[in-house]
């Protein structure tokens, strides 16, 4: 049950998201766009009461409650970037927008863009990891936490690819070729 549910928040978020971004720019209607984008975040309060739910009633904690509490942590760490991230394009497509702006590709700019990217994944680890933290204090000692913790591991390496990546960016930042005038 809590796959499926994670699944239908992930096609939800897509769903509210197109509805949102078509309400906005092809119907011109802002405040109903708002609303509906602003219906993104209770998918996840669902999901988090329907996970808490679960393990209330005495659902041995799996891999499954460890995956909701990734998905809502990524959703957190993510989820606004990527709402802009289509926004931009949306309005480019359909509404005379200007063209999205793309990543700089050299130089400091390039690691400072970097280290926005990883700052998102690590936010979304972090909260992932609290979420994950605070179901193996809520199970307690009598519950079976190991699925939960393998989740937690997963999460640190996800924080620390993503900081090896940004640095590396850092430390050896990629130049600009040489112009021929």
């Amino acid at each position: 049950m809590i796959v499926g549910l994670v699944i239908a928040c992930e096609v939800a978020f897509w769903v509210l998201l197109a509805a949102g971004l078509a309400t906005r720019y092809l119907l011109r209607m802002p405040r109903t766009s708002l609303a509906l984008l602003l219906c993104e975040p209770l998918l996840e309060v669902v999901l988090f009461a329907v996970t808490a739910i679960d393990l209330k009633n005495g659902a041995e904690p799996n891999w499954r409650h460890g995956l909701a509490a990734v998905y809502i942590g990524f959703t957190a760490g993510l989820g606004h970037a990527t709402i802009k991230w289509a926004d931009a394009r949306f309005a480019h497509r359909f509404a005379d927008g200007p063209p999205p702006a793309r990543p700089p590709k050299y130089g400091t700019a390039r690691a400072v863009h970097e280290w926005k990217v990883a700052g998102r994944w690590i936010l979304a680890s972090v909260v992932a990891l609290a979420l994950l933290q605070a179901a193996v204090w809520y199970v307690g000692d009598d519950g079976d936490t190991g699925s939960l913790r393998v989740w937690q591991t997963r999460m640190l390496w996800v924080i620390g690819i993503n900081a090896l990546i940004a640095a590396s960016y850092t430390l050896f930042p990629k130049k600009a070729p040489a112009r021929s005038d």
